[in-house]
């Protein structure tokens, strides 16, 4: 999925180097010194320090979150006539020039991360579902970070026109625990009128690993977007995770979890922004944490002047293993409609010694008790999506995220 060698279009080339000036001139953010950065100190490590190169093959991941049978992958083969498209970005740039020019960049704001990934990502993926289609099974996305001491740029724009559905499983991985680097992943999720996509991200990077996100989706009217997000990997770093409800009537779903050790670090900045009126967004994180590790969720929800009866819920909780494990949850209204109904909840605890007696008293021991519990409040989240291959994958690899953290 690297880019060509062949030349790239002349449109291509000129948003690099755009993406480059900017990258440039944008100043690095200040930990604790630039708003939204007071927990990851970015300006930490030199940026520049890491090669960028291109992503490595999923044959050399060991175990990656997902994988299964009969689902489409991008090749870089020619797609069917009139039909869906899936194909590397770079592919889609030379093939589809007009579609490609128009969405991407459309969807995420200009930053540091942004810029940066526009001038060098090396690996990407295009996924586009005309109107009206149906796609029978999921695509499944695999990005590898392979190379020692390098930087993996990559991208993943996926747009569905009016009244489409298709399911994507987007997971980015390192080929193996010593893999250290950076990686700098750009999401942009376009969901047309009446559209209904689904969307399940996953990162499971090394622990020597940065990581920095900027992930976006916008919404149009009576469109529905089912949004996944599963945070397990990488030693520190930050994702933005932003969703505009930009049509009348437009639901989004968001839910996610973490499950961290060691030392890692993990920070999620969640924005929900409601742009029209009688929209629906729902947001929950959950998240164990082991060790010493520490994580941050800090969530926005934003309700526009206009955007009457406004439905908008976000909660984070966590649930700390032992005494040197830390987390921060940090919710956040800002309203300029006066029709809505906003409410959030933000929870960090220890495991609960009355559950721990209740157990061991009908004859559990307590490792087992404990690990009951953790497994319940993590189940909570698996309840959010029905039976089926999704409800299944998702339980199995929170299981053995939570095989690996608890020992």
């Amino acid at each position: 999925m690297s880019v060509l060698e062949a030349a790239e279009p002349t449109f291509l080339a000129e948003r690099r180097a755009r993406g480059a000036a900017a990258a440039s001139a944008l100043p690095v953010p200040q930990f604790r010194g630039t708003p939204g950065w007071e927990f990851t100190p970015i300006d930490a490590i030199d940026l520049d320090s890491f090669v960028a190169v291109a992503a490595g093959d999923i044959a050399t991941v060991a175990e990656p979150v997902f994988s299964f049978d009969g689902a489409a992958t991008p090749d870089g083969t020619e797609e069917v006539s009139e039909g869906p498209i899936v194909l590397p970005l770079a592919v889609a740039a030379q093939r589809h020039p007009e579609l490609v020019q128009q969405h991407l960049g459309s969807v995420v704001h200009d930053s540091i991360i942004t810029a940066r990934n526009d001038a060098m990502w090396t690996d990407g993926t295009f996924v586009y579902v005309p109107r009206g289609v149906t796609l029978d099974a999921p695509i499944l996305l695999s990005t590898v970070h392979q190379e020692f001491g390098s930087a993996l740029y990559h991208r993943t724009l996926i747009v569905l026109e009016d009244q489409a559905e298709a399911e994507v499983w987007d997971q980015t991985l390192s080929a193996d625990a010593e893999t250290d680097g950076l990686v700098n992943g750009v999401v942009e999720l376009v969901v047309g009128a009446g559209a209904r996509l689904r969307y399940v991200g996953a990162q499971d990077l090394s622990e020597k690993t940065w990581v920095f996100g900027a992930q976006r989706a916008t919404v149009a009217r009576d469109a529905t977007l089912d949004w996944i997000t599963l945070g397990f990997g990488s030693g520190n770093g930050k994702v933005f995770l932003e969703t505009e409800l930009a049509g009348p009537g437009a639901h989004a779903k968001v839910t996610g979890a973490y499950a961290t050790e060691g030392r890692q670090h993990l920070d999620f900045d969640t924005l929900q922004t409601h742009a029209a009126a009688n929209c629906v967004s729902d947001l929950a994180f959950r998240g164990i944490l082991t060790g010493r590790s520490s994580a941050v969720w800090r969530g926005m929800i934003k309700v526009d002047e206009g955007a009457q009866q406004t439905d908008g819920f976000q909660e984070c909780r966590n649930l700390l293993i032992g005494k040197k494990a830390h987390a921060d949850a940090i919710p956040g209204l800002e309203i300029l409609a006066d029709d809505v109904r906003c409410t959030h909840a933000a929870a960090i605890a220890q495991v609960d010694p009355e559950q721990i007696f209740y157990l061991r008293a009908r004859g559990l021991d307590e490792r087992s008790a404990n690990r009951l519990v953790i497994e319940g409040f993590l189940q909570a989240l698996v309840e959010r999506f029905a039976d089926g291959p999704l409800h299944d994958a998702v339980a199995t690899a929170i299981d053995r995220r939570l095989e690996r953290v608890l020992g």
